[in-house]
């Protein structure tokens, strides 16, 4: 039997250069001022310096200072220039990275070794928290080797089953970041498992409703078109044989998922599959936060922090910046 290529051997570095031209976009600015909450293992404690490194931003670590410390020791990791702000546990360590955002001590926020749902708690309190009137979503950036340009995808970390009021933000919040990353009118298809309207399926009657309300002016900025199945969305030939008239089929930009189970899962097959990385960042909150995995490569945590440092770079231009 022929074993599967793994995702090493997919991947062809020297012809995927889209992580790259992010970065590219950064040099000679200033490095912004990073919030990590509890980067109390290694993987993210390592990741954090790397992103340092590239000049991207100057980190200040959240977290209780002898645990962070022997991690680095341990790990010959070389934390002595970063300025560490004691915190007893996870739960605190996310509250006080939080602060330093909200004082204005730090203009972007990143998950280290705590989970998620911890420090997205810290981030939606409604006194000393980041909330905005727009939902929070995660946002993949995916480098795909077979896909001839950046795809986004959304929501495949937050919201478990967003309603239709939930996918309008999961939209617009993902649009906002195409316009970001240079895609001036982004192309989105509203996943399905099948192309045409079936009032059994409520992901096709949200799709449908989406694509009514960008007609409308409550999502703006794109292209949006649904419901479209997987293939008819990224695959031109796919659309062709199913007849489909589209200006988004076969040339999406974004694909917004049903729901998490299906946004993970194909993000995931995306990654071990098909040799893509994946950047990620949530959106919706007063500054981008950098969510990272354990399975990420080192590239895929630098392309994160490059999304967020756009995303503060775009608003400071615009005068949109909330701190």
């Amino acid at each position: 039997m022929i074993a599967a290529p793994s995702a090493n051997d997919v991947r062809n570095d020297s012809t995927l250069h889209r992580f790259k031209d992010l970065l590219a976009r950064l040099s000679d600015r200033p490095a912004l001022s990073l919030a990590v909450a509890h980067p109390c293992d290694a993987l993210s404690l390592r990741s954090v310096v790397e992103v340092a490194e590239q000049g991207l931003v100057t980190p200040i670590l959240v977290g209780p200072e002898a645990k962070i410390r022997a991690v680095a020791a341990d790990a010959k990791i070389d934390i002595s220039r970063y300025r560490l702000v004691d915190a007893p546990h996870s739960h605190d360590s996310a509250l006080r990275a939080v602060a330093l955002v909200r004082s204005g001590e730090a203009v972007l926020l990143m998950k280290g070794s705590l989970h998620t749902e911890e420090l997205l708690h810290a981030v939606m309190l409604a006194d000393t928290g980041l909330r905005t009137e727009r939902r929070l979503s995660h946002v993949y950036a995916m480098d795909v080797p077979s896909y001839p340009r950046l795809l986004l995808i959304t929501d495949a970390v937050v919201t478990i089953a967003p309603n239709l009021d939930d996918k309008r933000d999961i939209v617009q919040n993902a649009v906002d970041l195409a316009h970001v990353i240079g895609i001036a009118t982004p192309r989105v298809a509203i996943l399905a498992a099948v192309e045409v309207v079936n009032s059994a399926m409520q992901s096709t009657l949200d799709a449908a409703a989406l694509c009514k309300m960008t007609d409308r002016g409550q999502i703006t900025g794109a292209i949006v078109d649904g419901p479209l199945a997987f293939d008819n969305a990224v695959s031109l030939e796919a659309a062709k044989q199913k007849g489909i008239l589209s200006n988004v089929a076969g040339r999406a930009d974004i694909l917004v998922v049903p729901d998490l189970e299906a946004g993970n899962m194909l993000a995931k097959e995306l990654t071990f599959l098909a040799g893509a990385d994946a950047a990620g960042i949530v959106l919706g909150a007063r500054v981008p936060i950098i969510l990272t995995s354990r399975a990420d490569s080192a590239r895929a945590h630098v392309a994160s922090c490059a999304l967020a440092v756009l995303m503060i770079q775009a608003r400071r231009v615009a005068g949109t910046a909330i701190l």
